[in-house]
């Protein structure tokens, strides 16, 4: 079989790259009998595409088409006109794997797989950025007229899928995420040197997350101020760049320190030196950071909606994320907590976070092509240039309510 994947997002630093790398690193650890074929295009930042190539150059049964052209070159051609199938540009193949932003057309026996990471714009289509929520939506609609399968992050964005694009149960299969093996807990040096570099003194409140409306940022900038009136040795770190919408407001507040992008090598320092990981979102079709900073032993506050709920469970403290009253409380309570109970939630985290693994990502999404593409209709090998998971049992966090 000749897999198709649409590399392009990786090179943005998103939960969405995360999910496009490490679904690709784990299939071609597990599955040396296929063909992968990685298609990529970026200009600004094609670099990223040719170090992503390297990294893989260890794998025989992969080869790349890597294009310097703007993403929206493709978004008009594919999204928009709907023309040019992808096999033009790089060959026969049994089946396309999509995700995020390229919808292109396939041949007729070419079978067709997207993941859908979220429904924002359909669902927060005022706090998503105009031009993302047109792409999104022209994307979606392809999605429902020409795709075979759709893989969705989470049972809320099946159910959502099912409900905004009436799209048969039986055509979405839910596969979960997990956080890269890379999070876990660090060596104090290690988290000493990071926090030194950033100008960071615990204790601290984590939040990472890209800067946009729908990650509610600005509340959680307003409850920390009440938050930091009674704890004045307690400062907030916010870590994700800026991508759209208005610029936090901080009041010049010394406490609150806006790092921006951050590199994963330290990023994973960042999560284990925090007293407190604080995630509470509008919505979210996975929530990546959640695991990761679970993976990393964080206590963690999240919002009581949508698949945030269903990955958390019951590790994580839920509050509403439009009740600043809540995320104050829910963030002193941890603060305040001894450290016997404080203990457990660091183990409650790390349980959860094992649950998941980029391993069972990979083989429940190979299974699905193998059932999408019968052996018998696989093209010949040709020579290449170049459901939940059971829980176990946890301690049991008393949701805050008003």
């Amino acid at each position: 079989m000749r897999v198709a994947i649409d590399i392009s997002q990786t090179v943005y630093g998103t939960g969405v790259s995360h999910y496009t790398e490490e679904l690709v690193k784990s299939l071609l650890k597990i599955d040396s009998k296929n063909q992968y074929i990685l298609f990529g295009t970026s200009f600004r930042l094609y670099p990223r595409l040719l170090n992503l190539k390297k990294q893989l150059q260890e794998f025989s049964n992969v080869s790349f088409k890597l294009i310097p052209l703007p993403l929206f070159v493709f978004q008009i051609l594919w999204n928009k006109l709907h023309i040019l199938p992808i096999e033009i540009i790089i060959g026969q193949i049994d089946l396309l794997h999509t995700s995020d932003w390229l919808e292109p057309p396939v041949r007729e026996k070419t079978k067709k797989i997207t993941t859908v990471h979220d429904m924002a714009v359909y669902l927060f289509s005022a706090s998503v950025h105009p031009k993302i929520v047109a792409n999104q939506k022209r994307k979606l609609d392809l999605v429902k007229k020409g795709t075979d399968l759709i893989i969705a992050d989470s049972g809320a964005t099946k159910e959502d899928l099912v409900k905004f694009l009436q799209i048969p149960q039986e055509k979405v299969k839910v596969v979960y995420l997990a956080a890269s093996t890379e999070f876990k807990p660090q060596d104090e040096n290690r988290v000493s040197e990071v926090l030194a570099k950033y100008k960071i003194k615990k204790p601290y409140i984590l939040s990472v997350s890209t800067q946009e409306p729908r990650k509610n940022i600005q509340k959680l900038i307003d409850a920390f101020q009440k938050i930091n009136q009674k704890n004045p040795e307690v400062s907030l770190v916010l870590v994700g760049k800026y991508g759209w919408g208005p610029t936090i407001k901080t009041d010049n507040d010394e406490n609150v320190i806006y790092t921006g992008y951050v590199p994963r090598d330290d990023l994973t320092s960042l999560y284990s030196g925090c007293r407190v990981f604080a995630y509470p979102s509008l919505y979210e079709g996975f929530g990546l950071p959640i695991l990761e900073a679970m993976a990393a032993g964080c206590p963690t506050i999240t919002s009581n909606n949508s698949s945030m709920v269903e990955i958390a469970k019951d590790a994580a403290i839920l509050v509403d994320p439009r009740s600043e009253d809540q995320i104050v409380k829910a963030i002193e309570m941890v603060l305040n907590l001894k450290l016997e109970d404080y203990q457990k939630m660091v183990n409650a985290s790390l349980n959860r976070a094992r649950q998941y693994s980029w391993a069972r990502v990979a083989k429940q999404t190979l299974q699905i092509y193998r059932e999408l593409v019968p052996k018998t209709s696989h093209t010949p090998k040709q020579k290449d240039d170049n459901e939940e998971p059971k829980p176990d049992a946890y301690i049991q966090i008393k949701q805050i309510s008003q």
